[in-house]
């Protein structure tokens, strides 16, 4: 497996995707790395990834700020879109806040809606959520990613 800028390998299993992405997505990404996202899945058009919430990452009404949470859409689209077509950036995304982001994690889910050759289209949730509630649905997002390769 090539560990280069311009073209993502194909894996076998989530592991091995999960271990590339912790080197080259989150390392490589100065903001990624420094909120400390951690990559769950990124395999076959799925992605999913986890983000303590800090107070350093709050609004002035204790939520996670909105930037944090559009951060986690964008990297869930465009890491599930690399599961499928290799190096992206993100062409657009349109984000949709539906309930405030109080938890203590964010959770987001990045699934491929269709792919082709020149741009994926990507539907992502974040999720609020923390020991003893429920998750709650903060946001949803459709993206339009662009592979660089």
């Amino acid at each position: 497996m090539a560990d280069t800028a311009t073209a993502r390998p194909r894996f076998e299993t989530n592991e091995q995707a999960i271990a590339y992405m912790k080197k080259v997505a989150v390392a490589r990404s100065g903001f990624t790395n420094f909120l400390g996202v951690e990559p769950l899945v990124c395999f076959e058009g799925q992605s999913e990834l986890l983000v303590e919430v800090r107070p350093d990452m709050t609004q002035h009404h204790g939520f996670a700020h909105g930037a944090i949470v559009g951060l986690m859409a964008d990297n869930a689209c465009a890491w599930a879109a690399s599961s499928v077509i290799g190096d992206v950036v993100t062409g657009s995304y349109t984000l949709n806040f539906l309930n405030p982001a109080k938890g203590s994690h964010l959770r987001a889910k990045g699934r491929v809606v269709k792919a082709g050759k020149r741009q994926a289209v990507v539907q992502a949730e974040v999720w609020s959520e923390g020991e003893g509630v429920e998750p709650v649905l903060a946001a949803v997002a459709m993206a339009t990613i662009i592979p660089v390769g």
